[in-house]
């Protein structure tokens, strides 16, 4: 390949800040990042955005500034095709991403994004997960603050839950602090609004793709999907199966293993849907409070729809298929028994995030801000006024001009994870046994927007170029499934993000 590494979209907002990231890696000792592209529509503001990060007037041998736009589709096949690997930074990802993956897809290339939008995540792992598998382009979204801090934040967490404890339920609590106002990235309010405006389309491509495996609270009912009724039927295992209680079954992968046996090939095996159930202990929790004072960290939280969440479960989903995580191109023995080892510490748990802060006064701007985007986001004028006046709908949380580089320097934030659980697994199974130990974990970086997203996609980027035959062939998937067993938490941790448990504690259920 001429290039290792493409930046598209590299002189907008949050773009030229990931080539002064990437610019730290570039041709240093053991960084597997020797080439580098510049790619956008304007090469003049390309060029603008090259000498402010590197603050050097000519461009090195080893960067490349080349035009490419989303309209014409021949000059991102044409570079794709070059190439080992793209960052999109160019978003809304809904109006202008999918061109970028679908050539990606196309010419083999594999695609890092910064994207937090549901929507188009699931999407694209609808349209294009078959073809990148056939292709071997691997596409991973939300490698950005949406999600790499709440996913690796969450895979650490769990790992503090050693056997026979188990974790149940775990919220993530996300404090923006600054010494200075905070400002968002516009990208991000746009994104916000625009989702609130296709809402429903995300409901009907749910409803419309088939169920896939979940992992289960151990009183849940497991209703069989037709296809694994017809295995059972076609193999002799009789012509209904009601709804089963979980407690009734020890193991699903036993009808799994009998189903192989009576295969009479090896496609009529793989064809099969795996009934494999990874267990949650404990009942079902409650929704819980919308609005909570959570004393053991001194925050107030506020629950509100997030992309964290979303991906998590993505994430749960692909684990419970493939239970060993994704194998590599062409892992060794050794990096194979790690990848197993590590999943088999990760322990599924319900997740959900809220906004918090010190004061129950600090979410006033949030609720601003949500009650606007929830009314005027349903109408295309209320849209034009959200997107035009963004400072004044959202108290001055959001602008167009994006915030200052002073701003942006005060600026950090904490990722608090408190979770709830069992000292021993086997509690759970005791009725209505409430959980008896809580965990407290807590990720913290600088600001999220300009410093923590070019950090956290520049060393997937450097994962994924140093370590490819480790990872997937191809496929579209979350970040966790594909970064989880990597080295990319230590690497977090040496670039300004650490990892760090804070309490693990006991008490009477």
């Amino acid at each position: 390949m001429e290039y290792d590494l493409v930046i598209f979209g590299a002189s907008g907002f949050t773009g030229k800040y990931v080539v002064r990231e990437a610019l730290k890696f570039l041709n240093t000792p053991s960084s597997p990042l020797k080439t580098l592209v510049l790619a956008g529509r304007n090469p003049s503001k390309l060029a603008q955005t090259l000498t402010w990060a590197s603050s050097q007037s000519t461009t090195p041998s080893s960067i490349s500034i080349i035009k490419a736009d989303i309209s014409d589709p021949s000059s991102l096949l044409n570079l794709f095709s070059k190439s080992k690997l793209v960052l999109n930074c160019v978003g809304p990802f809904r109006l202008y991403g999918e061109p970028v993956v679908s050539a990606c897809v196309e010419t083999g290339c594999d695609y890092l994004d910064i994207c937090g939008e549901p929507e188009f995540m699931e999407k694209m792992e609808v349209r294009y997960h078959d073809k990148a598998v056939e292709k071997g382009s691997l596409v991973v979204s939300a490698c950005g603050f949406d999600s790499i801090p709440a996913e690796l934040g969450l895979m650490f967490h769990c790992k503090q839950w050693v056997p026979p404890s188990v974790p149940y339920k775990v919220e993530a609590y996300l404090s923006l602090e600054s010494e200075k106002s905070i400002v968002g990235n516009f990208g991000t309010y746009e994104s916000a609004v625009l989702g609130v405006a296709n809402m429903e389309k995300l409901m009907e491509l749910r409803k419309s793709r088939p169920n896939r495996a979940r992992p289960l609270n151990k009183d849940a009912i497991w209703i069989p999907s037709m296809d694994y009724v017809d295995q059972l039927v076609k193999y002799g295992y009789g012509k209904k199966m009601a709804p089963v209680n979980m407690t009734t079954i020890v193991s699903m992968n036993i009808f799994q293993s009998e189903l192989r046996m009576k295969a009479s090939d090896e496609a009529a095996a793989d064809c099969m849907v795996s009934p494999r159930v990874s267990h949650i202990p404990g009942p079902r929790p409650s929704k819980g409070a919308t609005f909570e004072h959570q004393k053991k960290i001194g925050l107030w939280g506020l629950k509100l729809p997030s992309a964290d969440s979303t991906v998590v479960r993505r994430t749960f989903v692909t684990l419970t298929e493939n239970p060993d995580g994704l194998p590599g191109v062409n892992e060794s023995e050794e990096e194979i028994e790690k990848r197993k080892s590590f999943w088999a510490s990760m322990k599924p748990a319900h997740f959900g995030v809220k906004i918090a802060s010190k004061s129950p006064f600090g979410l006033i701007r949030v609720i601003i801000a949500g009650i606007f985007i929830g009314l005027f986001g349903q109408f295309s004028f209320g849209r034009w006024l959200l997107l035009k006046f963004p400072s004044l709908f959202t108290a001055g949380w959001f602008k167009k001009k994006g915030p200052t580089e002073e701003e942006v320097e005060s600026a950090f934030f904490k990722m608090w994870f408190v979770g709830q659980g069992y000292s021993d697994v086997t509690l759970a199974s005791e009725g209505n046994r409430k959980p008896d130990m809580e965990v407290i974990t807590r990720v913290t970086g600088p600001e999220i927007g300009y410093v923590t997203t070019p950090i956290v996609l520049v060393q997937c980027a450097l994962v994924l170029l140093g370590r490819r035959n480790s990872l997937p062939k191809g496929g579209v998937y979350p970040p966790g499934i594909v970064f989880g067993a990597t080295d990319l938490q230590e690497r977090l941790q040496e670039n300004g993000i650490s990892f760090d448990l804070i309490s693990k504690n006991t008490y009477s259920a």
